[in-house]
């Protein structure tokens, strides 16, 4: 690689102005001897900082910028810092010069190269080979990887086209007025005829970004998105002590008005196939209790709605819990990564939760009482709590926003009773307000499930000290007369301020990507469904000596028993990838091909001494009597069961 050419930096000081030509490949403190060669003698090294700007700047100690090259932050030839330090004390007329620390040289001390000794630093026997390029250093939304269809989303100007309008129009079938021209993602004209109650995230983002960032003023590139922040800023530069036990206007957080949120993360959640919700529900039925699944599928195109993504659901996974009629509690969910990456080998993700909230109507005709209406709630102030939590964990990255991540794509579904007494799904989303009031423990449940509390500042942690800031909390409403009010959240507020409804479906043909899923379901043993290797044996065709290859290839589109295999641990991860590949694809020809994998081998050869067995064929005898209705086979068992040994 042929080296950089030099380049000219301009430094300024309150002692007057000077040039330097250096490498950009060279490092800042390398610089420490030409710039004191052009200070005064008393300036002392350990205090000077350098700037873009006379004042107001971004301050760096140059000690600080070890191992950071002048290239990495974009100089250029001709650019200009600003030189800041501090003059040694004078003692008797003469500078005293502070003693050489580990942390601070001389400036006098330099290598004999004439590189000077860094603070802090440590000398290696050898130095370190450079492995990566140098390159300029990002802002956050600049090096964030967004998902494809955000970027596919990004592409699309999302104007919403209208015919030419007979009775107004009077232009040419190539002309264009008011009445025809097409309208912008987040017209209210076109939301209200198409009944759309939120905006879609893309749809809010060109809205504000119309007002942010205006090209025709050739301004510089600001993120339009900024997420809710209510903690106390840590680092304030006020100089104070830290929270808690200083604070000031500067870092302690401004006062909250809660609004509903207008616009959503995700519009719609489509289940790929009816046997999904059948199978979850199904623990219900048989059991009496609430049960609790995560969602994993993938992210699409909403096209109802312009601009929209929807949530398609292919697999729906129950961890560990412990479940009861009014409701359940989640385990230690041991193999959460192994689940995520058997989804991420299949092309999917963790999209959202699902739980129910069922309790038999008692008319024998299969209805369920309806809890969740408009005259109580639709989402208790719990739910919203656990919503918000598990969005936090999930964020959503993007380019637009000034810390790289926004909201969150994770959704919540509901399975309950609706007016007529049928099973209904309802689906939603914490706002990002709650999100942020959530991470600042600023609210929590209440009894009733219709409002949100606030909490107080009297939180302490053992060593005496407050744990959290709760600033002035606002919400504002509807009054009797019409009129917007606001209204003080203390001690508590509704909760329709802190969540987005959704929309969701089913697809017209079911066309899901586990479509043999008829494997036990995990973590159902407390209804007598376990997940063995005799039903494995069974499921892949392996029946004694007998192996129907054909039938295992065909069967393993199924993310349960996908999940099982995996902890067997008994195929490589290459194998497990073209398991999971032909699972998504049903590729009969690369099923045929992880036929022969030594890994798929050893598994038949397991099933078959420990799974499905051929049952025992009666005997002619028998086989008479129980036609002629003599005794039936049950009675043969119990005979058997008599005649055995318990010693």
């Amino acid at each position: 690689m042929s080296a950089s050419k030099p380049i000219l930096l301009r430094f300024e000081s309150k002692n007057g102005q000077f040039r330097l030509t250096v490498n950009p490949a060279d490092q800042f403190p390398t610089l420490l001897s030409k710039i004191l060669d052009n200070l005064p003698k008393d300036a002392d090294s350990r205090t000077l900082t350098l700037s873009n700007k006379p004042h107001g700047g971004e301050d760096r100690l140059l000690s600080s910028l070890k191992g950071v090259a002048i290239e990495k932050v974009g100089l250029k030839h001709g650019d200009k810092l600003f030189i800041k330090y501090k003059e040694q004390p004078h003692i008797n007329g003469n500078s005293a010069a502070p003693a050489a620390t580990a942390s601070q040289p001389h400036n006098s001390t330099n290598r004999l190269n004439g590189v000077p000794i860094l603070p802090t630093e440590d000398i290696p026997v050898a130095p370190l080979p450079q492995t990566s390029a140098t390159n300029t250093i990002k802002n956050p939304w600049e090096v964030v990887q967004q998902s494809p269809l955000d970027d596919r989303l990004d592409k699309k100007d999302g104007k919403i086209p209208r015919p030419r309008d007979q009775k107004m129009c009077r232009h040419g079938p190539k002309g264009m007025c008011d009445y025809c021209m097409p309208l912008e993602p987040y017209s209210p004209q076109y939301l209200e005829e198409k009944k759309i109650k939120h905006l879609s995230f893309h749809s809010h983002l060109r809205k504000i970004n119309s007002a942010t960032n205006k090209p025709e003023l050739k301004s510089s590139y600001m993120p339009p998105l900024s997420e809710p922040y209510y903690r106390v800023k840590p680092d304030c530069p006020s100089g104070h002590p830290q929270w808690p036990e200083g604070i000031c206007t500067k870092c302690q957080p401004s006062a909250i008005t809660l609004q509903p949120q207008t616009f959503r993360m995700v519009d719609h959640v489509e289940f790929a196939s009816p046997t999904l919700i059948d199978s979850f529900i199904n623990f219900w039925r048989l059991s009496g209790a609430q049960r609790i699944g995560y969602l994993y599928g993938h992210y699409e195109e909403y096209t109802p709605v312009p601009l929209g993504i929807k949530a398609v659901v292919e697999a729906i996974y129950e961890p560990p819990q412990i479940d009861e009629i009014d409701g359940c509690t989640s385990g230690e969910w041991e193999n959460e990564k192994d689940t995520d990456e058997v989804a991420r080998l299949c092309g999917l993700q963790k999209v959202g939760v699902i739980f129910t909230d069922l309790i038999d109507a008692g008319a024998g005709n299969g209805t369920v009482v309806c809890k969740r209406h408009i005259d109580s709630y639709y989402l208790s102030s719990l739910e919203v709590v656990f919503t918000a939590r598990l969005q936090a964990q999930n964020p959503k990255p993007t380019k637009w926003s000034d810390t790289g991540r926004y909201g969150s794509n994770f959704v919540t579904c509901v399975v309950s009773g609706d007016e007529n007494g049928g099973i209904a799904i309802s689906a939603f989303q914490a706002s990002n307000s709650a999100v942020e009031m959530i991470r600042a423990d600023i609210i929590e449940p209440s009894a009733d499930p219709t409002v949100m509390l606030v909490q107080s500042d009297e939180g302490e942690d053992s060593a005496g000290k407050r744990t959290r800031y709760i600033p002035e909390v606002f919400y504002r409403r509807i009054n009797e007369y019409g009129a917007s009010v606001q209204e003080n959240a203390k001690p508590n507020f509704p909760i329709e301020y802190l969540y987005v409804t959704l929309t969701h479906g089913f697809p017209n043909e079911s066309a899901g990507i586990f479509n043999a899923s008829d494997f036990p379901i995990e973590n159902r043993e407390v209804i007598g469904e376990g997940q063995e290797l005799r039903t494995v044996a069974k499921k892949l065709g392996v029946s004694g000596s007998k192996i129907d290859g054909e039938k295992g290839v065909k069967s393993i589109a199924d993310f349960h028993l996908l999940c099982f295999l995996h902890g067997m641990g008994i195929l490589s991860k290459e194998e497990e990838s073209l398991l999971c590949h032909v699972a998504r694809s049903h590729d009969i020809a690369e099923g045929f091909q992880l036929l022969n994998t030594p890994g798929w081998a050893t598994l038949l050869a397991i099933l078959q001494e420990s799974g499905e067995r051929p049952s025992k064929r009666p005997s002619p005898a028998v086989f008479e009597a129980e036609r002629q209705g003599y005794f039936d086979s049950s009675e043969q068992l119990a005979k058997r069961f008599k005649g055995a040994s318990l010693r």
